[in-house]
Formats: structure tokens, sequence, C-alpha cells
């Protein structure tokens, strides 16, 4: 699988691809939504949670993949799967671009309490972790521990921004964006996951052909 080389190239790519992850509707912004109302910290708390989660599963990758030498099959099948999975996001988004998310989490919970239940019990953030999280793991390491820590910190910075700042907004207007802005968030969002998603298959799939040839 071919990798980008470039320090602060490859942090650009993961600031693109986290901003456009958090920004999609789901349970965690839906909950955010709803205690903002009440509390400017709301976002701020909830992305705490979702970092008490997500920091430990993120080391356990890297540390996993670190102590074992990945066949290059692997990565190449971590990288084709990754790349679909985020093409296929991207156009199930833009399907669902007019629905809103709901959440069924209790909103009496603590926010950071909230932040925590409602990252674990997303299949679907165990399943990004794992294939285009894993994928982007796989770029990191090759910067070394310190360069995997810097990228680990500043994908969660983008979870922490964008909650945070969401739900300053919603306490201070008790309002959101326009539906017309949001559109617009959305197909940025689309284009940013359907873009990597098919550099990471065509890389992958490159490699695969090389490796056969």
């Amino acid at each position: 699988m071919e990798y980008i080389t470039d320090f602060y190239l490859f942090l650009a790519s993961v600031m693109l691809i986290s901003l456009s992850g958090v920004l999609m509707p789901g349970p965690l912004f839906a909950i955010t939504l709803k205690k903002a109302a009440k509390s400017k910290l709301a976002g701020a708390l909830i992305a705490v949670g979702h970092g008490i989660v997500e920091f430990p599963l993120m080391f356990l990758i890297f540390f996993i993949i670190s102590q074992f030498k990945i066949p290059s099959i692997l990565q190449i099948a971590v990288g084709l799967v990754g790349g679909f999975l985020m093409i296929l996001m991207g156009i199930q988004t833009f399907r669902k671009r007019h629905k809103n998310e709901e959440s069924q989490v209790n909103l009496k919970r603590d926010s950071v309490l909230a932040g925590v239940y409602t990252t674990a019990a997303n299949a679907g953030f165990i399943l990004w972790w794992l294939t285009i999280g894993t994928t982007l793991i796989l770029n990191a390491q090759l910067f070394g521990f310190v360069g995997f820590s810097v990228f680990a910190g500043v994908h969660w910075l983008c979870d922490f921004s964008w909650y945070t700042v969401a739900a300053l907004v919603i306490f201070k207007s008790q309002r959101f964006l326009s539906d017309r802005v949001k559109i617009g968030i959305t197909i940025f969002c689309v284009a940013v996951f359907i873009g990597f998603g098919s550099y990471f298959m065509g890389s992958s799939l490159w490699s695969l052909i090389s490796t056969v040839i």
C-alpha cells in the first residue's frame, strides 16, 4: 500500500478525514445538539467522554501493530476495506442528507458519561477504527511513536473543537445552522470521504497488482 510519507501532508489528510467524520450526523452529534440547549459546556464534556474511549483504542491498535510484523497483503486488505467503507460512508451520508439523526441516550446522563456511553455503544465507531482508523494508524506508524501521538492528539482535537463550537452556538442562539449550510457541509464531507476512500483503494489495488506481478 502506498503511504503519505510527508508528515505535514499526512497530518493535513488526518485533519480533513477527522473533521469530515465528526461533521457527519451521528449519535454523538445528536446528543450534543440536545444537551447543548441547556449547557454551553456540553460539547466539550461530551468530547472528553468520547476521548476516554477513543484514546485507549487508538493506542491499543498502534501497540498491536507495532508488536507484530503486519504482512503486506493484510495491509493491502485493510486499505481496500477502509477505502471502500469511506466511499460507502460518503454515499450513505449523501443519501441521508435531509434526515436528522436521533439519539437514544438518556438526556439526564452527565455529559462526560453521555460521551463515553454513546461512543462505546456505537458499533460504527469500532468498525471505523478497525478499518479506516487502522489505515491511518499504519501510515502514522511510519513517523514513530511521537508521530503517532501527534496524530492521535490532532484527531481528537478535531472532535473536541467541533463539538465545543457547535454546543456554544446552540446554547447562545437556541438554533443551529440553516439547512442550506448543513447541506453544504455534508457535500464537503462526502467529497472528502469519497476522495480519500478512492485514494486508499487505488493505492492498495496498485500495491496488490505490484505484489502479484
